[in-house]
């Protein structure tokens, strides 16, 4: 059984914002948009967390490909992150759109701040293929590494 392994590199947080890198099989794959990363080392989530506004954890977590009454079908889901319920990643831009989620696109705008591009639909279009080529061959997690 092969193990595929997609990174989430983060920046530092950034106006209540963390942008990052999504890595597949430790090439570049496309720019993430998350909330601010509210994690405290050893403190428990139920300490940190704000509901909608925090990053997960850095960890690594399973994925899978599930149904999503908000996102449909084949929505990629982060699963078994302490404190957190329905992490997805999905298109969206700004923190708005996040809830705690990571969210995908083609380019950035730091001030704003701001994730987009043309080919995002793509981009999700295209992580979804690689992450249902990597659960036909075996397991799939993602690693989220904070700066």
């Amino acid at each position: 059984m092969k193990t595929s392994i997609l990174t989430l590199q983060r920046q530092p947080s950034y106006k209540e914002a963390t942008f990052g890198s999504l890595l597949t099989d430790g090439a570049f794959f496309c720019h993430t948009l998350e909330d601010k990363i509210r994690e405290v080392s050893g403190v428990p989530v139920s300490k940190w967390k704000i509901h909608g506004k925090s990053a997960i954890p850095a960890g690594r977590y399973p994925i899978t490909l599930e149904y999503s009454p908000r996102f449909g079908v084949d929505t990629i889901t982060i699963k078994d992150v302490v404190g957190f319920v329905g992490v997805r990643m999905h298109g969206g831009n700004d923190i708005d759109d996040t809830e705690g989620c990571p969210i995908v696109g083609s380019m950035i705008d730091r001030e704003v701040p701001r994730i987009s591009g043309a080919q995002s639909a793509g981009i999700l279009k295209a992580l979804k293929a690689w992450v249902r080529a990597a659960l036909n061959r075996g397991e799939c997690f993602i690693d989220v590494v904070n700066p």
